[in-house]
C-alpha cells in the first residue's frame, strides 16, 4: 500500500436521503454560497431539478453530477434519488463517490428509503457525514432523531469508523448549516469545511495505467454518446486511443474526441484530467454503464456496477384502439422498441424482452414504470401498457416472490382498517410503536404484489393523513392468492361521445371516469362497477324527445365531479384483462380485447407468466 497516493485537490461526495428530506435544496444552497451563480433569476430557481417531471413532483428521478470550488478544493457532488424504485441511480452515484452526506428530516427521522440508501453506502465502505435538516420545523426533535440515526447505523452493521460520524444541523432552504443547535450563523460554510476535512481524497496507484469506470451515459447532438465516470487510476488526454472492456470481456477500440470536466452544472473542455476526477468522454459509441475504459497497451477491467434485480414487469404494446394515431407522433412498434432499448442503455435497472410486437419491460417498482411511461408520453409516444406483475423466482421447486418492508405512519383511529386491509393481502405486522401523540408507526412484511393498487386505497382509508413507505427486502416463499380488487368495470358497448343524460343514469351503477363530451369506443372502460362483474353500458344514450311536456322532465342534470385519471391510478386500477391507453393528450382505460363478443372467450395472461427467474 506504500505506492497508493491521494489527490488532495478533489473530493467526491454523494447526497443521500429519503424522498423530500431536502437533498436538492441543500445542493442548490451549496451552489449559491460557493459563488457559482450571481444571476438573481437563477438564484431563485431549483437548479438541480432540471427535468419537468422533477420540478412538478418535487422529487429527484435521475442522479446528477455537478461541482463547486471551495478553498481551492474541487468538490464533485452527486445528487441522488431518494425513492427505492430508482435504486440503480443511487448505486451508480456511489460508484463515483468517496464519501456521502446522509440527510435526515429533523421531524420525520430515518424512514425506509433512508435505510435503503444508507445500507448501499455502508456496503460501499464510504465515510458518512450526517446532516439533520429542517431544524426550523415546529415539530422538530433533533436529539431524538440523532439517537434514531445511531440505532439505524448499528442495525445496518456499520463499522467503528463509520459509526463515528460528524453531525451538522441545517436549514437547507435558508442555506444554513452549523455544528451545534445553539450556534448562530447565516451560511453553509461549516458543511463545506467539514466535507474537505473529513471526506477522504480519492486514492490512486501511480503505477497503474489509465482506468475509468463508466457510471452514467449521456447524449449530445453535436458530440454523440457521452460516457461519465470516475478516473480510478492514471490520466487521459483528448484524441487518445483507448479500449472499452464490456460485460463479455471483449475489448472495443475507442477514440476520445473531446474531454470535459464538471464546472457547476455544465461541462468545461479539458486537455487532460487526473485520477480521482469525474469526467465526461465524448465520441464514444459502443459503451454501456459498468464498462471499463482503459489504455490499449494495458487493458485491465474494474469491478462492474451491480444493481438489485428487477421485481416488476409490464407489457408495452402498440395502440390498436379506434383512436390510434390521432394524438401521438410515434405510434409504430419499431419506434417504441427503439425508445425502450435506449432506456435500457441509460438505466441499468431497466431490462427489456421482445415478445412479437409486444415488449416486456422489467424494473424496480410501479412508480419507476409510471415515470418511464410519463416521460415517453411527453416525448410524443402513443402506446398501451398492461397491469404491473411481480417477477417470481423458482428455487428447489418452490415459488418465491419479492417481499417489501413496509412502514405505515397513521392516526390511531385508522390502525384497525389499515391492518385489516394489509392482512387480507398476506402482509404480516412485525413492529408497532405508539408514542402517545395520537399517531402510530407500524411495520409490516408485505408481498410486493400486495402494494400494487393499495396506495390510493390507503390514502382514502386514512383520510389523506397516512404516510406509507416501503423498500425491497428480498425474496420470500409465496404467501398464497388474494383478491386485490373487488369491483368490476363499466365498459362502453359502442363508439360515441359520452352524454350527460346517459352518465346521470349510470352513476347509480358505480364511479365514472369520463365527462360529458369525452369520446369513447367499444371496449373502453368508462367507470368502476359497484359489483365484482363487468357491465356493458351505453355511454352515448340520448334522451328521447317527444312533443309532450310533463313536470320535472326538463330538470337540469347535475353530475358528480370526475377526478382526472393519473398514470399511477390507472396502473393500480386495471385488471389482467385490461390495459391503459397512453397518448400525449389522453389516458384511457380499456379492455385488452375490445369486442364484447370476443371477450367471452379471452383468457388474460397469467400474472406469473412474465419474467420468471429459475435458479
Amino acid at each position: 500500500m506504500s505506492g497508493i497516493m491521494k489527490n488532495e485537490g478533489i473530493r467526491n461526495i454523494a447526497i443521500i436521503a429519503h424522498v423530500d428530506h431536502g437533498k436538492t435544496t441543500l445542493v442548490d444552497s451549496m451552489f449559491r454560497q460557493s459563488g457559482l451563480f450571481h444571476d438573481k433569476q437563477v438564484m431563485n430557481e431549483r437548479i438541480m431539478d432540471n427535468m419537468d417531471l422533477e420540478r412538478e413532483r418535487g422529487i429527484t428521478i435521475t442522479a446528477k453530477n455537478c461541482s463547486v470550488l471551495w478553498k481551492g478544493v474541487k468538490i464533485n457532488i452527486i445528487d441522488t434519488p431518494g425513492h427505492s424504485d430508482f435504486g440503480a441511480e443511487v448505486e451508480r452515484a456511489l460508484s463515483m463517490a468517496d464519501g456521502a452526506i446522509l440527510l435526515v428530516d429533523a421531524s420525520e427521522g430515518p424512514l425506509p428509503q433512508t435505510r435503503f440508501v444508507l445500507k448501499k453506502t455502508l456496503e460501499a465502505g464510504l465515510k458518512v457525514i450526517v446532516v439533520i435538516n429542517k431544524i426550523d420545523r415546529k415539530d422538530a426533535q433533533p436529539a431524538k432523531i440523532l439517537n434514531d440515526i445511531y440505532d439505524l447505523f448499528i442495525d445496518l452493521g456499520a463499522g467503528d469508523e463509520q459509526i463515528d460520524f460528524s453531525v451538522l444541523y441545517a436549514i437547507g432552504r435558508e442555506g444554513i448549516a452549523k455544528r451545534r443547535l445553539e450556534d448562530e450563523t447565516d451560511n453553509i460554510h461549516e458543511l463545506l469545511d467539514t466535507i474537505i476535512e473529513e471526506i477522504p481524497a480519492p486514492v490512486y496507484d501511480p503505477k497503474e495505467p489509465f482506468q475509468m469506470l463508466v457510471s452514467d451515459l449521456g447524449y449530445s447532438d453535436y458530440l454523440g454518446r457521452l460516457a461519465v465516470g470516475k478516473i480510478i487510476n492514471g490520466s487521459v488526454s483528448s484524441n487518445r486511443l483507448l479500449v472499452c472492456i464490456n460485460k463479455k470481456g471483449d475489448r472495443v477500440p475507442l477514440k476520445v474526441t473531446k474531454l470535459q470536466k464538471y464546472e457547476g452544472m455544465s461541462y468545461r473542455p479539458a486537455e487532460s484530467v487526473e485520477a480521482g476526477d469525474i469526467v465526461v468522454l465524448a465520441g464514444i459509441d459502443d459503451v454501456k454503464i459498468g464498462d471499463t475504459i482503459c489504455t490499449k497497451e494495458y487493458p485491465k477491467a474494474l469491478k462492474r456496477i451491480t444493481v438489485d434485480e428487477p421485481t416488476i414487469s409490464m407489457r408495452f404494446t402498440i395502440n390498436n384502439s379506434p383512436f390510434s394515431g390521432q394524438e401521438g407522433r410515434f405510434v409504430q412498434s419499431q419506434k417504441i422498441r427503439d425508445r425502450l432499448f435506449r432506456e435500457t442503455l441509460m438505466n441499468v435497472a431497466i431490462q427489456m424482452e421482445e415478445d412479437r410486437d409486444d415488449f416486456i419491460v422489467k424494473g424496480r417498482g410501479e412508480f419507476q414504470m409510471a415515470i418511464l411511461i410519463e416521460t415517453m408520453r411527453r416525448e410524443g409516444f402513443e402506446f398501451c401498457v398492461g397491469r404491473p406483475h411481480v417477477i417470481y423466482k423458482y428455487e428447489n421447486g418452490k415459488r418465491l416472490e419479492p417481499i417489501e418492508r413496509l412502514l405505515v405512519d397513521c392516526e390511531e383511529e385508522y390502525l384497525g382498517t389499515v391492518t385489516e386491509k394489509l392482512a387480507l393481502r398476506k402482509s404480516r405486522m412485525t413492529d408497532l410503536v405508539h408514542d402517545g401523540s395520537g399517531r402510530v408507526r407500524v411495520e409490516f412484511s408485505a408481498p410486493s404484489r400486495a402494494l400494487i393498487g393499495y396506495r390510493d386505497e390507503f390514502l382514502t382509508d386514512t383520510k389523506g393523513t397516512g404516510v406509507m413507505n416501503s423498500y425491497f427486502a428480498g425474496f420470500g416463499e409465496y404467501r398464497g392468492d388474494f383478491n386485490t380488487r373487488f369491483t368490476g368495470s363499466l365498459v362502453a358497448d359502442r363508439q360515441g361521445k359520452a352524454v350527460a343524460y346517459a352518465l346521470f343514469n349510470l352513476e347509480a351503477r358505480g364511479r365514472l371516469f369520463v365527462n360529458p363530451g369525452d369520446p369513447g369506443y367499444e371496449g373502453m372502460v368508462i367507470g368502476e362497477h359497484n359489483r365484482d362483474s363487468d357491465l356493458n353500458v351505453n355511454q352515448a344514450k340520448e334522451k328521447k324527445l317527444s312533443n309532450m311536456r310533463a313536470a320535472g322532465k326538463d330538470d337540469a342534470v347535475i353530475l358528480t365531479p370526475v377526478k382526472p385519471i393519473t398514470i399511477e391510478k390507472a396502473l393500480s386500477f386495471i385488471r389482467d384483462d385490461e390495459m391503459v391507453e397512453i397518448t400525449p393528450r389522453s389516458i384511457r382505460l380499456r379492455k385488452t380485447v375490445l369486442s364484447a363478443q370476443n371477450r367471452k372467450n379471452f383468457k388474460p395472461p397469467a400474472s406469473n407468466g412474465s419474467g420468471k427467474i429459475s435458479l
